[in-house]
């Protein structure tokens, strides 16, 4: 069963999908599906290549952007700003829990000026916590 969790209009996060996520996707009209799990972290898990296959085989954008123990870099916020812009219909992001999409989402948002309190409680109302994260999306947001 698929476990879309929206944070925005145009943006949901997941846990780890399987192949039969991405035909559910494609029902609940997603246009782009981006990966935040390097290849390899959960051997039995769908690889990147599989998902990517899937997505063409439905007609749905596939992009991968990982995020590993490392954390997040400006290339990584870069690349899903990027996503965003060019999206052309609503993205649903996953990684293992949905954790990292949500937090590389909201790092990316709070840098374009989102405010950074709306996006806390709108990962609190998927289910997840931004707390330990809010230092650096108030440091993000102070760039702007």
């Amino acid at each position: 069963m698929s476990d879309f969790r929206p944070l925005s209009a145009g943006y949901s996060v997941a846990p780890q999908i399987g192949i039969e996520d991405v035909v559910a996707a494609k029902e609940a009209g997603f246009a782009l599906i981006v990966n935040n799990r390097p290849d390899g972290e959960e051997p039995a898990a769908p690889q990147g290549d599989e998902i990517a296959h899937a997505c063409a085989a439905e007609g749905l954008a596939y992009a991968a952007i990982p995020v590993g123990h490392a954390g997040f870099s400006h290339a990584q916020l870069d690349a899903l700003a990027r996503l965003l812009h060019d999206a052309t219909g609503p993205v649903l992001a996953y990684c293992r829990s949905g954790t990292r999409s949500t937090h590389l989402w909201a790092l990316t948002r709070a840098r374009a000026g989102d405010d950074v309190a709306d996006l806390v409680e709108a990962a609190a109302k998927a289910g997840y916590d931004l707390t330990g994260l809010r230092p650096m999306m108030d440091a993000l947001a102070g760039e702007k």
